[in-house]
């Protein structure tokens, strides 16, 4: 039954990100809302390219990290249950602090998270890492992707520019189906 509710999230996934969002509360509410940004964070990696060094080895995980309180329970953790990308398997840790004692490849920043990256936010820039948000401004503040709710559904910002500090290469793929967003320059 979980594995039948994953392919169906994951398809889901695939026919709406074609039509560019996801709305929330899907089949009357079967799906939540962290179950679909789950699906987005694994399918985020898919379409993302990090730099050699932002791996220890040719095996490591891709780890996604959340920063602040878990707000998936087990979703994040289904969703990339035995998934691999280009030979890499997936991992989630939950952290409390920055900077990072581990390495990450996506550092997912909860509402709460915000005001422990804020202090820290210069030590990310140009770190390997896809920083993906769900506060308003995020994208703004230079994080690479952030969820916005619109109409009842999510969609999402890209920060290219921040993008490129931390060496990402995002596919078009991706790009298309977002809202593009620049950092605000500080006086």
């Amino acid at each position: 039954m979980a594995n039948q509710r994953r392919k169906y999230i994951s398809c889901l996934f695939v026919i709406l990100a074609a039509m560019g969002s996801t709305p929330v509360g899907l089949a009357a509410g079967e799906i939540g809302e962290y179950e679909v940004k789950a699906a987005f964070l694994y399918n985020f990696a898919r379409f993302v390219e990090w730099p050699a060094t932002a791996f220890s080895g040719p095996r490591d995980p891709i780890v996604i990290c959340i920063l602040g309180d878990n707000p998936f329970g087990d979703s994040l953790s289904d969703a990339i249950r035995g998934k691999e990308l280009a030979g890499r398997s997936f991992a989630v840790r939950r952290i409390s602090e920055l900077p990072l004692k581990s390495r990450c490849q996506i550092l997912f920043v909860t509402s709460a998270g915000m005001k422990l990256l804020r202090p820290a936010a210069g030590t990310l820039k140009s770190a390997p890492i896809l920083t993906v948000g769900e506060t308003p401004g995020f994208g703004y503040e230079g994080g690479v992707i952030n969820f916005k709710l619109e109409d009842g559904r999510i969609r999402f910002e890209i920060n290219v520019e921040a993008a490129e500090q931390a060496h990402l290469n995002i596919s078009s793929k991706l790009l298309s189906l977002a809202q593009i967003v620049k950092s605000r320059r500080k006086p």
